[in-house]
């Protein structure tokens, strides 16, 4: 029995995030059960070290009806963490893992009428189109996806939707439009939808949390698709330069993984962000140039970094998470860019066979049209 009586079911515990929600779950004294399939393009050598050992652990499917019944059993607060991520070339995958996934443990809890009392649900930041900007004109406005004859010209540029002016990058408020301009953007659309609007229709408190850029210890080494500071980590460390896409300016909001586990408890503790989209992240956006010079720096690797005129149609310019709503609520941030990133290699350099995977992954993606080159 927990101490404080709850108990917890996180999919996708055996992650990036889900096992460090798990961690802090049962430091606070909660019963937890983690569901992972163990995904072997993130955990290729099999079930990770780090599995909480006082967390009760199941292999399993999320797309498997049996499964996800039993993972139930006895729940009180679903986290879903569990998701297929990144820019992975299947797309038939991604919606049967992150939408019908989602949809069949919504229809199961519904169905067999399961004491759920809430449900705090991993969302993304890639489910806005472009973060906000500010046109000299038309104050603040919400620009539409950048398209691909645009970006083919080597115009990274937002433009204003009105006037077609540049704007300056702003942070992005939840209500913001949201559509998603990638196959996983579109999925995790998908599940924060559902898991709200089911929420509202059942009467149990749902949660859609809308990371920004995570990243810390155990994120995957292995898997080449996600987690930008990962990849240009397993590159240095394997004397590669670390490639940028575009032209490497373009800014993304960054948030410690220890700091997401906290929102995910706050959101299950508060009744403050039940049944709303919530922005998790620090509210400052960085340059990707400068990360790569920042994890250089830190390796004390000084490989410049590589910009070959390439770039990945729907991906955003800039992204800065609007975080009002969450601190609102009681969420602070504690471990900024520097610290997390030191906190990373730390971890990193007790890794053994540290490869790179990029290489081939962009190869990949190149001929499967999921990244292109401007015409010079």
């Amino acid at each position: 029995m927990a101490r404080n009586g709850k108990r917890a079911l996180v999919t996708g515990g055996a992650g990036l995030i889900g096992s460090h929600v798990t961690d802090l779950l049962v430091r606070e004294g909660w019963k937890v059960r983690v569901l992972d399939n163990l995904e072997p393009n993130t955990h290729k050598r099999g079930k990770p070290a780090w599995i909480n050992e006082r967390a009760e652990f199941v292999e399993g499917d999320m797309r498997d009806r049996d499964t996800i019944t039993a993972a139930l059993d006895k729940i009180d607060i679903v986290f879903h963490q569990a998701a297929y991520g990144g820019y992975m070339p299947e797309i038939a995958k991604f919606v049967h893992v992150n939408s019908l996934g989602t949809a069949q443990m919504l229809e199961v809890i519904r169905e067999k009428k399961l004491p759920i009392k809430k449900i705090v649900l991993a969302s993304s930041q890639a489910v806005y189109s472009e973060g906000a900007g500010i046109c000299p004109e038309h104050g603040l406005v919400f620009p539409n996806v950048r398209p691909v004859e645009q970006l083919r010209k080597g115009d990274w540029q937002v433009h204003c939707p009105l006037c077609g002016a540049i704007t300056k990058s702003a942070p992005t408020p939840e209500h913001a439009p949201v559509g998603g301009e990638t196959i996983y953007g579109l999925t995790k659309v998908d599940q924060e939808r559902l898991g709200l609007l089911w929420g509202k229709q059942v009467g149990i408190p749902t949660v859609a949390l809308r990371y920004s850029c995570t990243y810390g210890p155990r994120q995957s080494i292995f898997n080449p698709y996600t987690g930008v500071i990962a990849i240009f980590c397993t590159r240095l460390l394997n004397n590669l330069p670390p490639v940028l896409y575009e032209d490497g300016e373009q800014t993304r909001d960054f948030s410690f993984v220890e700091d997401i586990a906290r929102a995910n408890l706050l959101a299950a503790e508060t009744d403050k962000l039940d049944g709303l989209p919530v922005n998790v992240g620090s509210g400052r956006g960085v340059p990707i140039r400068a990360i790569a010079e920042t994890i250089s720096g830190t390796l004390k690797i000084g490989i410049v970094p590589e910009v070959n005129g390439e770039f990945r149609p729907g991906e955003m310019r800039h992204l800065t998470s609007d975080t009002v709503r969450i601190r609102a609520a009681g969420y602070q941030p504690r471990v900024d860019l520097a610290e997390g990133i030191e906190r990373y290699i730390d971890w990193i350099r007790t890794q053994s066979d540290i490869r790179d995977y990029f290489g081939e992954a962009a190869r990949i993606l190149r001929d499967k049209g999921i990244v292109h080159k401007m015409e010079r």
